[in-house]
């Protein structure tokens, strides 16, 4: 073989056992962006975050300022305009609505809900709660103040962290972040869902929102979805189910882009 062919299948031969071979691959990864619900800040991802980074993934997390769906909404948009490629986007609890409105970024390609708010075009999150079914559990929300909205401090554990040691639930009760009454009503403009594909996961233990309405709000998405125990505060409490969900959701998504 001619010296110089030597030479480039060397460096061809190098640089496949060194990964390189994989570049198109890490190029169609996707990143993930992580978007809170109310009466929590971004903080609480942090075991996800720390799954998905071990994983290979890119991550950033929210801070949305829950004072109404529009500012939450451009908060997160602010992020994903920074990420490069695709994006997974995944929202917790009221932070499903935040996702509904703001997935509709052409950079996101997958939407996961988890024990989350998937609101259709025209609802609100106070829409989907006006009408509990029979026996569901309510959450302690007390009256508004000043325009936000606070949980009940001493049933703040049992309601939204009841699988949490109790000084973890203490803490979370503790450091609640005031959720504004307009993020509550505010409206989806159009639903990304109904154009992206999503995946639900179902929390069966959550005394925050319904597993029925769970289950409801999933099916008509066409999420894939799946089930497990658990309080309001999953993602807290078992971050590994919930980081398994968004890695199926990235995997398909890193299929497609090839």
């Amino acid at each position: 073989m001619n010296p110089s062919k030597l030479l480039v299948a060397g460096v061809v031969g190098s640089a496949v056992a060194l990964g390189g071979g994989a570049t198109h691959a890490s190029e169609v990864r996707p990143s993930v962006v992580l978007v809170h619900g109310g009466f929590v800040d971004g903080s609480g991802w942090e075991g996800v975050y720390d799954i998905l980074r071990k994983d290979g993934y890119e991550v950033s997390s929210v801070q949305n300022p829950t004072t109404s769906l529009a500012d939450d909404v451009a908060a997160t948009r602010q992020v994903l305009e920074r990420q490069k490629g695709p994006v997974v986007l995944v929202g917790h609890s009221y932070g499903g609505a935040v996702i509904t409105e703001s997935g509709n970024a052409p950079n996101v390609k997958a939407l996961v809900y988890v024990t989350a708010f998937a609101p259709d075009t025209g609802e609100s999150v106070q829409s989907l709660l006006k009408d509990p079914p029979p026996g569901a559990p309510v959450p302690p929300i007390l009256p508004p103040q000043n325009g936000f909205l606070m949980l009940d401090n001493a049933k703040f554990g049992a309601a939204f962290a009841g699988d949490l040691p109790p000084q973890k639930q203490q803490f979370m009760a503790d450091s609640q972040v005031p959720w504004g009454v307009s993020a509550l009503s505010g409206t989806i403009s159009q639903a990304a869902w109904r154009t992206k594909p999503s995946w639900y996961l179902v929390v069966t233990d959550d005394h925050m929102i319904p597993v029925a309405a769970q289950r409801t709000m999933a099916k008509r998405a066409n999420a894939t979805v799946k089930e497990t125990g658990g309080s309001h505060a999953i993602y807290v409490s078992n971050p590994k189910v919930v980081a398994s969900l968004i890695e199926q959701a990235a995997s398909s998504v890193a299929a497609g882009s090839k």
